[in-house]
């Protein structure tokens, strides 16, 4: 599984970019230390290169954005030292230049430590923040049941860990049963519904004898958390699947939610499922949602997206052809098959405004 929540804090700060929170390139690192020794070097060098002392001011700043208070500090009386000796005739005319450089390597240090002391929180708070989708979305297991499973989720805001996006894959009396959600909603409501939706669908799928009784209870789950909102804007759309152990095919209830995938010999094609309504929007007079059974064949996959795939747009408007593109990368194993399709959206350059969550259901014989 590739996710947000499968990696280490370190890899995924390396992910981020160093702009963004990861460690500094070591070009970077280097950059003060090289720039030291050039000034210094030149300057013993030739008499000529003393207009070059201006960059020893450089030095401290440079320095903060890789090392702390002590390197800073030190890398800043290296450029003083440097100005200060006489074979390097930097020290003239006077000692304007070097109360200039101490005074901006003082500056560097103090700023240095500030920065060191932000990071290690921001650290502290990302690791927390990595616990709770942990608890939130733990990783799911190769094989739930006769089911395997690979999966992907990226949050479409950056820096942030937990989306909108839900899944989960649950083995039950009844067979394995899976769900794929979007709240609709910002902010910290939407992730209390999602953490909501998923105790819900975990009760739900032991003691449910069939989905539309699932989708029943999120549903209640939802109307009675959503009861006192000011608004009508959170709601959610969702999919549930289930795999009985005595047979090969597949149901599906959608509410509101886009259909699977089914890869069957090469070829992608929709599921076709009866569309419900989203949970959580109150309509009166609306049917509940009608179930569907699909026959599936040995090798065949169902691949779930969110509509963060499903809505991705190049630069004409159009909108990513996801059965067409999966048609195309059929040969991937389905461990590696949410990644394909990642990179072939970032590949053919589509735009993301959405969590992107991708789940691939595998479902092996059923039992005797």
């Amino acid at each position: 599984m590739e996710s947000v929540r499968g990696r280490s804090p370190r890899g995924d700060r390396e992910d981020r970019g160093w702009l963004r929170g990861a460690p500094p390139p070591w070009w970077i690192r280097v950059l003060p230390v090289l720039l030291l020794a050039a000034v210094g070097s030149a300057t013993l060098v030739t008499s000529h290169a003393r207009d070059l002392g201006f960059l020893l001011g450089a030095i401290p700043p440079l320095a903060v954005l890789s090392y702390g208070p002590v390197t800073t500090g030190l890398l800043g009386v290296g450029a003083i030292v440097v100005l200060n000796v006489p074979a390097t005739h930097l020290n003239l005319p006077g000692s304007t230049d070097v109360l200039t450089i101490a005074f901006v390597a003082a500056l560097s240090v103090f700023v240095s430590y500030v920065r060191s002391h932000r990071d290690a929180q921001l650290d502290t708070e990302r690791a927390i923040g990595e616990a709770v989708q942990r608890a939130v979305l733990p990783p799911l297991p190769d094989r739930v049941g006769r089911v395997g499973c690979a999966s992907f989720y990226r949050a479409a805001q950056d820096g942030t860990l937990v989306g909108g996006d839900f899944f989960d894959v649950r083995e039950g009396p009844c067979g394995v049963r899976a769900v794929m959600g979007d709240v609709r909603g910002h902010g910290l409501a939407a992730v209390a519904t999602v953490v909501s939706l998923l105790g819900a669908f975990r009760e739900a799928a032991l003691d449910q004898p069939d989905l539309e009784s699932v989708a029943a209870r999120l549903d209640r789950r939802l109307a009675a958390d959503t009861a006192d909102a000011r608004d009508g804007e959170l709601f959610a759309t969702v999919l549930l699947l289930e795999f009985a152990t005595d047979t090969a095919a597949v149901r599906l209830v959608a509410c509101g939610h886009p259909v699977p995938v089914l890869l069957h010999e090469g070829r992608a094609r929709e599921v076709t499922v009866a569309p419900g309504p989203p949970l959580g929007i109150g309509l009166l007079g609306v049917d509940p949602p009608k179930g569907a059974t699909v026959a599936l064949g040995p090798g065949d996959r169902l691949f779930l997206a969110s509509d963060g795939v499903w809505e991705a747009r190049d630069g004409t408007g159009a909108f990513y052809p996801l059965p067409q593109r999966l048609a195309a990368l059929s040969g991937t194993p389905s461990a590696e098959l949410p990644g394909a399709v990642w990179a072939d959206l970032a590949r053919r350059r589509y735009a993301i405004r959405d969590d992107v969550t991708m789940l691939v259901l595998t479902p092996g014989p059923p039992a005797g």
